[in-house]
């Protein structure tokens, strides 16, 4: 019989039928976890609701169901509220529509049908506005090939809708998860009182903070019911909506401002616009005759270095597209050699990688291609977080401009994987925790919190994450190559086993001893498993969950595997 704890961190680690909320606006352009709900492992499709709110435009079950195409008769069977299919609704009057919701080849949930276009008008208009939300602006341009949300959209065309929806886990006694669309005076309690069931469920079912489970117009969460949904139409919303306009943006509208703060804001955009363009045209003159392709999207001032160091002030990156001003030491070539006493074996890490010492502090210095170059940068103008390695400067060659180096702070314990081969160093098992912890904030910082999240996943290691002098972790951005949780899996085994993970095949044959025996012989094995380097001294039960997260982690299903939310909420636990 498999222990208790076993049991128990296996089914928290693989949990699926939670979901993302996501806050943005409904015309954003940008994809976010929550803009689309991700399939679950257990289950392709289902039968399940969604809330639509009748309009001056849907003013009846007639038109709805024309809107949806649904029978009326099914609709009216479901809303026993209303008598006739002709009957004219009052504005903002809650109607449960039924569909079918399937999972896609890309892995999301979504119900489809078909939308004819009345009127000249644009996505964002028609996601927004008639569809209230229950689709983003974004995922309709993706389902319909469009470039744009605001791309005007002729009468006459007939656009495919992939409606918001999720089904949830077999094992699992929740049986329907229904979508529904805030409006302006909503909240979850409302939610949770309108359809019988806990705040605590619907928040944890939408990944919501309880502290702070702040929502927002026309986005939606999944509200998980045991039973087919009955309304309590007795909890109205505290500021019922306006006919036909539902409002779009998170925020509430500002007074009326004076023709003077009118014209002192104007002004100050025009001098922000200005000083920006100065910068951007600034940095173009530096470009080193035309080898830096200026036609690029994202442009950046750190495209060249002067032959010669600028004191410790900043390059400046200036994105015109997100605003963003990032600060990078520049260096010489001159300063590298220096720093690494003419690129001396001695100082070698391994293959393009060397420590250093600049300005009497240690550094790490990575040689890299000049486009990789750009991408690191990027990511690093996007990112502030005490788990991240910091990036301190930039240099590109003097001779070959195709060639740079960009210099990391040097945290003193050097790497996981010089401190796991180190017997003299061993470290104990709240230190490994206590990483392990670090690790996944990180991780989860760069997948939910960077954006936009265009490189959310990175080349995960023990030898790209650096320990500090007071052991927290520090992960190493040098490449932007796509590894997901499996990659975290292998660093925990890492870190409980004190090996390095060579192959694929010997990792999946170490962690065989999880399924199977009886409760003693999983015990004697763990001790095995486990880095004789702790000598038994650690919590078995607590060891014990965090392999059976780190074979969920490698499960060669990836769906199978947890989120870093997940994972997150587990580690957690142990520090």
């Amino acid at each position: 019989m498999m222990s208790i704890w076993f049991l128990m961190c296996l089914w928290f680690s693989l949990s699926c039928s939670h979901q993302y909320y996501d806050q943005t606006l409904c015309s954003s352009e940008q994809n976010y976890p929550g803009t689309r709900y991700t399939c679950s492992a257990s289950r392709n499709s289902c039968e399940t609701y969604f809330i639509y709110r009748a309009n001056d435009q849907f003013t009846t079950i007639s038109r709805i169901s024309n809107l949806f195409n649904t029978d009326p008769d099914i609709l009216l069977s479901i809303n026993k509220n209303v008598t006739t299919s002709t009957r004219v609704l009052d504005p903002g009057h809650e109607v449960l529509v039924p569909i079918k919701c399937s999972c896609t080849n890309q892995n999301f949930f979504q119900a489809n049908f078909t939308y004819k276009v009345t009127q000249n008008t644009t996505l964002s208009e028609i996601s927004c506005g008639i569809l209230e939300g229950l689709v983003k602006a974004i995922t309709l341009a993706e389902e319909n090939l469009l470039q744009e949300n605001d791309v005007l959209v002729h009468a006459g065309s007939v656009l495919l809708v992939p409606l918001k929806c999720a089904c949830p886990d077999e094992d699992i006694k929740v049986k329907y998860l229904v979508t529904y669309p805030f409006i302006k005076g909503d909240d979850t309690e409302q939610v949770s009182e309108k359809f019988n069931v806990s705040a605590e469920e619907i928040w944890e079912f939408n990944h919501l903070d309880p502290l702070v489970p702040t929502v927002y117009p026309n986005t939606t969460i999944l509200i998980p019911l045991k039973d087919k949904p009955l309304i309590n139409f007795n909890i109205p919303n505290s500021d019922p909506p306006t006919p036909m306009f539902l409002p779009t943006t998170p925020v509430e509208k500002s007074p009326k401002m004076s023709q003077f703060e009118k014209l002192v804001i104007g002004i100050s955009m025009v001098v922000a616009f200005l000083s920006a363009c100065g910068l951007y045209i600034k940095a173009l003159k530096k470009f080193k005759h035309g080898k830096f392709n200026s036609s690029t999207h994202r442009i950046s001032s750190l495209n060249s270095c002067s032959t010669s160091r600028i004191s410790t002030n900043s390059c400046l990156s200036p994105d015109l597209l997100l605003g963003i001003k990032y600060s990078l030491d520049k260096y010489t070539l001159e300063d590298i050699k220096r720093a690494t006493k003419n690129f001396s074996e001695n100082l070698k890490i391994s293959d393009g990688f060397y420590k250093g010492l600049i300005d009497k502090s240690e550094v790490m210095i990575k040689t890299m291609g000049l486009e990789e170059t750009r991408k690191v940068i990027d990511v690093h103008s996007r990112i502030n977080h005490v788990n991240i390695l910091k990036l301190n400067g930039v240099c590109y060659g003097e001779d070959d401009f195709l060639m740079s180096y960009l210099v990391f702070e040097f945290p003193s314990n050097d790497s996981l994987r010089d401190c796991l081969a180190s017997s003299s160093s061993a470290l104990h098992w709240f230190k490994r925790t206590q990483i392990a912890f670090d690790i996944a904030t990180g991780l989860h910082y760069l997948n939910y919190s960077v954006i936009p999240a265009a490189y959310n996943h990175l080349s995960i290691s023990c030898k790209n994450v650096f320990l500090t002098s007071t052991w927290r972790e520090k992960i190493a951005i040098f490449g932007i190559e796509k590894v997901d949780v499996f990659a975290f899996g292998v660093v925990l085994i890492e870190l409980i086993t004190g090996k390095e993970v060579v192959d694929e095949e010997v990792l999946r044959d170490t962690m065989k001893f999880l399924v199977g025996g009886n409760e003693g012989g999983c015990f004697d094995k763990l001790r095995k498993f486990v880095d004789p380097c702790l000598k038994d001294d650690y919590p078995i039960a607590e060891a014990l969950c965090l392999v059976v997260l780190a074979g969920s982690c490698v499960e060669e299903d990836p769906l199978r595997r947890p989120s870093m939310d997940d994972v997150l909420k587990i580690l957690a636990r142990m520090v």
